[in-house]
């Protein structure tokens, strides 16, 4: 591990309340590991009677759209930013609802409700395939036990109460 800030290899240090941390000797500071954030979204039609998943190239699984928060970035402007890179598609509101753990790829996700202005969907290279459901279609294709079923069923509840 080296110091992000000047390139000097880091030691591990014991901080209180902390446990052993990265510590820059040169820069005399510990430095706190990098830690990836991203967003998950579920996207629904403008109605919010529909949602949206997507099947990954090389994958089998329906998903939610998710993306990486970028350096300088907040999870607001990711958002639209992802939605619009992956399917053209506009977001017009979204709304937090909850975050969680994805050990499998070590990061912080950030689940949203996210509504989608209606239009012609065009994927990029990274959807294979994309599909409309009810939410009780979605609930039924979506992978058991996956952090997307996670959000997607926050996203359900929350659609529920707007009625």
């Amino acid at each position: 591990m080296y110091c992000r800030d000047c390139g000097e290899k880091l030691s591990l240090r014991f901080l209180e309340n902390e446990g052993l941390v990265p510590y820059c000797e040169k820069c005399q500071k510990f430095k706190f590991p990098f830690f990836p954030v991203a967003v998950s979204m579920a996207v629904t039609n403008r109605q919010e009677t529909q949602i949206l998943l997507a099947k990954h190239v090389g994958d089998d699984d329906y998903k939610l759209f998710a993306g990486y928060i970028k350096k300088g970035e907040s999870a607001e402007k990711a958002i639209p930013r992802e939605l619009r890179e992956e399917t053209s598609l506009s977001a017009v509101k979204w709304k937090y609802l909850s975050s969680r753990y994805h050990e499998a790829k070590d990061i912080l996700m950030l689940g949203f409700l996210v509504t989608a202005e209606d239009g012609e969907i065009s994927l990029n290279e990274e959807i294979a395939e994309v599909k409309w459901c009810t939410p009780e279609e979605a609930r039924t294709i979506i992978r058991k036990n996956s952090t997307a079923e996670y959000f997607l069923n926050h996203a359900i509840a929350e659609l529920g109460r707007k009625k």
